[in-house]
């Protein structure tokens, strides 16, 4: 059967806004003070942060705030060299999974403070269980990245 059309690519662009509902204000409202806030779950103990609604392993409303600590250690990185859709920088940057310390989950952010020229260097300054801490940004908003990066320490 003979196709009756032509197809076009076309890439979309689709700016939006949305509510980011009270929990993750509060954890915002945090950030803005340059506070890491979590929250701990009432049945399992457990500290998560981001702060959550509910404990997803015991599916129980967490409504007790805690502030956590501003360092961890790495448990796993990536570096990015090539643009994408929803990058937070431009590349190249480091990405790393962090386990903020006294928490019972990792926490998705931007390793900064080295030299990204040169593998060796990253190499030699980032890999899993490299201690890391928080760096401000002077103007904040509300938003995750008013963490500017955490540096290796």
């Amino acid at each position: 059967m003979a196709k009756h059309f032509s197809t076009l690519q076309h890439d979309v662009w689709l700016p939006y806004k949305f509510a980011v509902g009270p929990v993750f204000q509060r954890f915002y409202e945090g950030l803005k003070e340059e506070k890491i806030l979590g929250n701990r779950c009432p049945q399992c103990n457990r500290i998560l942060v981001p702060a959550r609604s509910f404990c997803p392993k015991c599916s129980v409303d967490m409504d007790e705030w805690v502030e956590v600590s501003q360092e961890g250690e790495i448990v796993s990185w990536t570096v990015a060299n090539e643009p994408f859709f929803g990058m937070p920088v431009e590349p190249p940057f480091i990405g790393a999974l962090i386990r903020l310390d006294g928490t019972d989950c990792d926490l998705l952010h931007l390793v900064g403070g080295i030299d990204l020229s040169s593998p060796d260097t990253i190499t030699g300054k980032v890999k899993k269980g490299t201690r890391v801490k928080a760096v401000w940004r002077a103007e904040k908003e509300g938003h995750m990245l008013d963490i500017h990066y955490f540096m290796p320490i």
